[in-house]
């Protein structure tokens, strides 16, 4: 079964990338960007909103899209996950909903935090760091 899911790739205006840490499954307790599932009948950018708000407190305005990836989940699942350039508009970072933390994270720092699984090669072959 395939699971459409979407990311936020936020950056600040010192080059910080926001990170939630995952308070449930899948990736309890890594870091990760924002994001989740695709509810039916929404768009990529309603649920890239959503979720956004949801995990951080943020208002965001979705750009294009960087990339795709595939993960495997538990029974058969694939979450296939289309990431998105976005920009924070209002807000207070606040984490929120399945965020049990976020922080904006230095592109050098990244490879010192547990991240999820493919998080930080997506990043570098896409050019976003």
């Amino acid at each position: 079964m395939h699971v459409n899911c979407v990311g936020a790739i936020i950056l600040d205006g010192a080059g910080r990338l926001l990170l939630i840490r995952r308070g449930h499954p899948p990736g309890e307790g890594l870091w990760s960007i924002p994001g989740g599932r695709v509810e039916a009948g929404e768009s990529d950018a309603a649920a890239l909103r959503r979720e956004v708000m949801e995990e951080t407190g943020l208002v965001v305005t979705v750009g294009p899209l960087v990339g795709a990836v595939e993960r495997q989940g538990p029974a058969g699942t694939v979450y296939v996950i289309r990431d998105y350039l976005s920009t924070v508009d209002a807000g207070t970072l606040t984490p929120g909903d399945d965020a049990a933390a976020a922080r904006w994270c230095a592109p050098a720092d990244l490879a010192l935090l547990p991240l999820t699984d493919g998080l930080l090669d997506a990043l570098t072959s896409w050019d976003v760091l």
